[in-house]
């Protein structure tokens, strides 16, 4: 496989290089085996354990018997066994061997050591082992005769043992069918894990693969997540919401260069043209002096169309939260600058705050919304010019209305779209992006905006206040979520 070939380097560098589903069938393997391991070796003890303890039973009641003959002097070869197959051999302090078992060598089944200490207590242990099999294994038990040592010759230790061959014989075999059925159920486990692996990384492959066609150029793709709740479910949601996001974001900024460069093409070939003529012969110096003030409108017609279309094609990014303002507070210095700018009267451009509760809203954007209302207003509407504030339900309401002809009915709906312009208007300046831009600046916000020319109404969307359009000229609203707590004063303009 690949992945084989590009593992390289140090043990832990090359075990991180793995895939992830060998990764986990690996741990899941090793768990399991330890698992087993554990489980083997607490059954073989536990077995091995009953067994001993049946053996020293049997070893403990030969031994009393064989004591109890020394005790009375009678040869314990002349007293039948109690346990079939034990053996038995009379020790003295020495080691030496009195009495003994018939088949039994002369030399004694405990070592120097063993002796020494069996004559102060008892003593067990074993001889052979269970693999390489022994042939003659024994479990041998040696306890002393009397409390205190006695003299040279005389018995002083009993040493009795039986044959262990049963029990080893138990042992192997329970040693095989525990390795026989570990492996099997490691051979199991390992088969269920791989499938279990596979079932859980097979979306999250199947996800890396649509994911990695989408980056090749599949625009409008998207995963296919199955239905459900678990934790790939959910990453498919949330994967599909972010592509949706960057598609969106993909296709604002294609419809923003092509509306850029639709829009910056006529007037900046108009300026090289105007420039050129310019240029083309000697002119008098009013007739240049004419051409670069030309030049120079066009230019700031050109400043004014660029930052209108990164206004209205800058993405809504979050950032730290906005503090409340009073909207009657704020917008009567805006109104005033506006009017200066404009030089218009106080008959010509009129106000009505009424107090309002706080929004949540920029200053900036507040005040692009009513410059670019009023704008509207005073480009294709005709005085007098009424800006306003009051509140409705839970909402600031801002009005602009103006006492023009309005729009035509069939535009109202279009009115809001990017660089279109009603028939009527195509005379007066703009690129027609003011009410776009609003329309985007309020959805930021969470706000509403809807528009009505004479007897024609247009709500873009359910509105949750009553329209206050009086029926004739254009009356553009905006509703902006205020905040429940406190009001602010009144602020009444001229």
């Amino acid at each position: 496989m690949a992945w084989k070939r590009r593992i390289r380097g140090p043990w832990p560098l090359r075990w991180r290089r793995l895939p992830l589903r060998v990764r986990l069938i690996a741990g899941f393997a090793a768990a399991m085996l330890a698992v087993l391991a554990g489980a083997g070796t607490f059954v073989y003890l536990r077995v091995q354990y009953a067994l001993d303890r049946r053996l020293d039973a049997d070893l403990a009641t030969e031994s009393a018997a064989v004591a109890g003959a020394v005790h009375a002097g009678t040869p314990p070869s002349g007293t039948p066994a109690i346990v079939s197959g034990a053996l038995y051999q009379i020790l003295d302090r020495s080691g030496v061997v009195l009495d003994a078992s018939a088949g039994l060598p002369a030399r004694p089944l405990l070592s120097a050591g063993h002796v020494a200490d069996a004559l102060h207590r008892p003593v067990r242990t074993d001889r052979g082992s269970l693999l390489p099999i022994s042939a003659e294994p024994l479990r041998i038990l040696a306890t002393p005769v009397s409390a205190t040592p006695p003299a040279p010759g005389q018995p002083a230790v009993v040493v009795v043992a039986v044959r262990r061959d049963q029990r080893d014989e138990a042992l192997r075999e329970l040693v095989a069918q525990l390795a026989l059925a570990n492996l099997a159920a490691l051979a199991v486990a390992s088969l269920v894990g791989y499938r279990l692996a596979r079932a859980a990384l097979d979306p999250v492959e199947r996800y890396r693969a649509q994911a990695a066609r989408i980056a090749d150029g599949a625009t409008g793709m998207r995963l296919d997540v199955p239905t459900g709740d678990d934790e790939l479910t959910r990453l498919g949601r949330t994967l599909n919401t972010m592509l949706t996001a960057l598609d969106t974001a993909l296709q604002r900024e294609r419809r923003f260069v092509s509306d850029a460069s639709h829009e910056l093409r006529t007037p900046l070939t108009l300026l090289a043209a105007e420039l050129e003529l310019a240029l083309r012969r000697p002119r008098p110096a009013a007739e240049l002096q004419e051409a670069l003030r030309a030049a120079a409108t066009d230019t700031a017609a050109l400043i004014t169309l660029a930052d209108t279309l990164l206004a209205v094609g800058a993405p809504a990014l979050p950032g730290p939260a906005t503090p409340a303002i009073d909207a009657s507070e704020v917008l009567p210095p805006i109104v005033q600058r506006y009017r200066s700018a404009a030089d218009l009267t106080d008959t010509v451009l009129c106000t009505r705050f009424e107090a309002t509760p706080p929004v949540r809203v920029d200053p900036a954007a507040l005040a692009r919304i009513a410059t670019n209302l009023l704008d509207n207003a005073t480009r294709h509407g005709a005085p007098p010019i009424t800006i306003a504030t009051h509140t409705s339900a839970r909402y600031m309401q801002l009005t602009v209305h103006d006492t023009g002809p309005g729009m035509p009915a069939e535009f109202l709906p279009h009115a809001a779209e990017r660089f279109t312009r009603a028939d009527t208007a195509r005379t007066t300046p703009g690129a027609g992006l003011g009410l776009s831009l609003v329309d985007a600046v309020v959805a930021a916000n969470h706000g509403h905006l809807w528009w009505c020319s004479g007897t024609t109404h247009h709500h873009p969307q359910p509105i949750p206040v009553g329209c206050t359009h009086p029926g004739i000229g254009t009356t553009i609203t905006v509703l902006l979520p205020a905040e429940p707590e406190g009001t602010a004063q009144a602020v009444t303009g001229p």
